[in-house]
């Protein structure tokens, strides 16, 4: 998901997509624990759409206070 698209949700879609990409990522590191992680790649994908999902809702709530 590319920041255009997060910028067309609302807030409510972004945090639900935040818990949904946190669960995926705590999987993720489950199962590399236990060496069944073969695209360990990914928890690098999830982390940053992490963080494009805050950013973007960081940026909304500063718009919201000037």
């Amino acid at each position: 998901m590319n920041a255009e698209e997060i910028r067309a949700l609302a807030d409510e879609e972004i945090q639900a997509q935040i818990d949904e990409t946190r669960e995926e990522m705590m999987n993720l590191r489950f199962q590399q624990s236990t060496g069944e992680l073969l695209n360990t790649s990914r928890i690098t994908e999830i982390r940053r759409l992490i963080a494009r999902f805050e950013t973007i809702l960081r940026e909304r709530e500063l718009e919201g206070e000037s």
